[in-house]
This record gives C-alpha cells, structure tokens and sequence, in this order.
C-alpha cells in the first residue's frame, strides 16, 4: 500500500499567492504528478492520497481530476470523498479528501456495502473537552513545559496526558516514566506589541477579522477601507489596522487569510485580561486506531 499526501500549500485557499493561471508550475502541486509516477511504478495493491478540501474547487479542481484520472488510467478502481476530522474524535471541523485506489481483484474492491452495518457513533467532541484543562498564559508565555493546574475534566484530555509508551500500546523502555503529565508547547504566538493589541481589539466572536475593527468601513461593495473622517490608531499614534490588511484580496477579504484565522482562533478572553493560548500536540507514531481516534485518519 502507499499513502500520502502531497504538499497542500499551493492549493490551500488560504495561501494568498497560490499560483491560479498555471497551478502546475508550482513545484509543490507537480508532487501530485510525481506521487501518482511511483504508484505506476511501484503498482501497489492499494492506493491512499489526501489533500485539503480545495483540492476540489481550486481551478476547477484540475489537480483532483488529474489525479483521479491518473488512477483510472492505470486500471485502477478508484473512488474519492470528503471526510470531517469531527466525526474521528478531533475537536475541530477540518475536512480533508481521500483518494482511494485499489487494483481490480475480487479482494480489492474500493465501493461501500450499503447493507454495512455502521455501529453507533461516539458522542463529537467539541473544543472544550480538548483545552478546558489548559491554564492560562500571557502572551509573553516562555515556559517549554509546565504542570496542569487541574484535573483532566474529559475522556480525551485523559487520554491525551497518557505516556507515550501507554498511547502506543508498548511497554515502556525507560525505568521510570513521569507520574504527573506535564504539558508541552503551550506558548502564543509571540507578537509585536502593536500587533498584540490589535488583535486585544478584534470582537471575540466566530468569523471576525480586522474587518470588524474600529475606523475600518465595509462598503455595500465588500470592500474594506480606512474610515478617514474617524482614524483611529494605537497609544503609538500607528494606523489601528495596518495597511497590508486592506491589500489582501483589494480589500474584500471573502476568506481570511491563515494568519487572520489563526489570530482569530488563538484569542482567548477571561474575565480580567486578554490572554492568548496556543495548543500543540506532537505526532507520536500512533497505530492506525490511535491516529484515528485523534482524528488524524
């Protein structure tokens, strides 16, 4: 079997330079080409490529038919689909498409038996049973690692401060292994000052950017300007919202960009400050029931 997934970064709606006239000209999207190359080559019984949801939309979804129709040419049977990481215990709505190939046998067959009973479906996980356990950080956060302050309060966060000999499922080939769990990698991002209180000014709520911040206007054009009869700016006397933020798709911004969804995402509010968090969780060579419980299958 061969599994992969190809760099995503030139497909990603998120990344503001993807190249759209000539996708192929990325050296990154030719890796779906090279990818399907050694599946001719090597002609495995099984085929598995993943990549990002625009894979589907991005020019037409060029780079998905070709990569679809590179399995059918060489008699491959082949299906795709979408998947949410939600629904394989990730508390995040992230999806991702699967390409699937099998060699025409009567063992490999790539279909779905609709008679196949399902089983019952494990209640989603939601953000809070992933971070509600998390103390709280300044921005200025340094600490590598630090202890928990309180108790795991869901199945998850139990699961995921076990050792790594014990999530594996081997035994253990240290003497001693660490009683208390300790978090690893819970630092903001670190931020200029300006732009730590810019994004203190950005609402806490879903969806918004620097769009939503004072002495920017929307026109009925979606397009964002600098409101110039009330300028506002920082104790500084800088711009509130930096000029690069109004070049960014001339304005209309439709989708944030990742540093907007990130900076969005990683705000968090407490009742006497503004903090920022970050979570990071390592990829630790899990079994495939493992990987799939984190929701990384």
């Amino acid at each position: 079997m061969i599994c992969g997934g190809p760099p995503c970064q030139g497909i990603s709606g998120y990344n503001r330079h993807r190249n759209v006239d000539d996708p192929l000209s990325d050296e990154k999207n030719r890796q779906i080409i090279i990818f399907m190359d050694v599946v001719e080559f090597l002609r495995p019984k099984y085929v598995l490529m993943e990549n990002v949801a625009d894979i589907l939309r991005f020019d037409k979804a060029s780079l998905g038919r070709c990569a679809l129709s590179r399995l059918v040419h060489m008699r491959y049977q082949a299906r795709l689909g979408t998947m949410a990481a939600g629904c394989y215990g990730l508390p995040q709505f992230r999806l991702r498409v699967f390409f699937w190939g099998a060699l025409p046998s009567e063992r490999n067959t790539v279909a779905y038996d609709e008679g196949q009973p399902r089983g019952d479906l494990e209640e989603a996980l939601v953000l809070r049973d992933a971070i509600s356990d998390l103390p709280a950080v300044t921005w200025h956060e340094t600490r590598e690692e630090m202890p928990y302050e309180m108790p795991a309060e869901s199945e998850f966060q139990k699961y995921i401060r076990l050792p790594k000999h014990e999530i594996v499922g081997c035994s253990s080939t240290r003497d001693t292994e660490t009683k208390d769990p300790v978090l690893s990698d819970h630092r903001p991002c670190q931020l200029a000052e300006d732009d730590y209180l810019r994004v203190c000014l950005v609402p806490h709520k879903k969806g918004e950017n620097f769009r939503d911040l004072p002495g920017v206007i929307v026109g009925k054009d979606n397009v964002a300007r600098r409101d110039t009869e009330d300028p506002k700016v920082l104790p500084n006397g800088k711009p509130m919202v930096p000029d690069c933020a109004f070049n960014f798709e001339h304005g209309k911004s439709k989708r944030r960009s990742y540093t907007q969804s990130r900076i969005v995402f990683l705000l968090y509010e407490s009742m006497q400050d503004c903090k920022v968090f970050q979570i990071s969780i390592g990829f630790l060579a899990l079994p495939r029931k493992d990987i799939a419980k984190l929701g990384m299958l």
